[in-house]
């Protein structure tokens, strides 16, 4: 089989955008969502790329899930060139002390527990063949923390951390660890955020151009497409206007 990326959260946004970079790219992709439609509806437009697409519906969330479904694997899918882990989102924007419980538990379970869950069903058949890339979807946010971001910078800091360790983990091999930290995307994070608000929302990009879902993914395609002896440790990537996690020129 040609060379496969396995990328987490690919109905929508990043993930969605990185399984159409990959495909471009010539990677057959094995894609995985909580949503079953929303994955078929992809499959159906990256095989028309002449790409295969292998889909696994589970929650990263749920550990026992996403043990049935790596196992599942025919085994001509198992050799996993690329880990993209994508899944992630940001809950609330309210102030650490009138946090909800929930929000919390659903960021950390998702952002650092789920990145885990993956890492640790994939990297050790990649240190086993000495091979393979994982492009850990990180963020600005876990640079420092901003107003209202607490518990989601906490768990983007997780992700630069893990990141990090994960890369010392495997010196010893060719596999090789990018932390990519997004700033400003406008896709749909911020209606996930906001649990819908719709017009809370679209606010986020008012007076500044943001970066799309298709930038980011041409940083970890360009990463992972790097000579063999170059590692890109960490790709820090921001719109025109920002300056930082809280520092943004907005034209109103």
């Amino acid at each position: 089989m040609e060379r496969i990326a396995l990328i987490t959260g690919a109905t929508s946004g990043i993930g969605q955008a990185c399984a159409r970079r990959f495909a471009q790219g010539g990677y057959n992709l094995i894609l995985t969502a909580r949503r079953d439609d929303k994955l078929q509806e992809v499959k159906q437009q990256l095989e028309k790329e002449g790409v295969e697409v292998l889909t696994l519906t589970f929650d990263v969330r749920d550990r026992e899930a996403a043990h049935k479904a790596f196992a599942s694997l025919p085994d001509a899918w198992k050799n996993i060139d690329v880990l993209v882990n994508n899944a992630g989102l940001a809950r609330g924007l309210e102030p650490e002390y009138e946090g909800d419980y929930l929000d919390w538990d659903e960021m950390i379970d998702t952002n650092v527990k789920g990145l885990l869950t993956m890492t640790r069903l994939v990297v050790p058949g990649m240190v086993q063949r000495n091979k393979g890339h994982v492009v850990n979807i990180g963020s600005v946010a876990g640079d420092a923390a901003y107003a209202g971001g607490n518990v989601y910078c906490a768990t983007k800091a997780a992700v630069k951390t893990i990141s990090d360790g994960l890369r010392i983990d495997v010196a010893d091999s060719c596999v090789r660890v990018t932390n990519v930290k997004p700033g400003l995307v406008e896709t749909n994070f911020s209606n996930i955020r906001f649990h819908g608000d719709e017009q809370r929302a679209s606010h986020v990009y008012d007076g500044i151009k943001p970066l799309t879902g298709d930038d980011i993914a041409d940083v970890c395609f360009y990463a992972v497409s790097a000579p063999a002896h170059v590692q890109i440790a960490e790709v820090l990537v921001l719109a025109t206007h920002q300056a930082s996690g809280s520092v943004v020129k907005r034209n109103v």
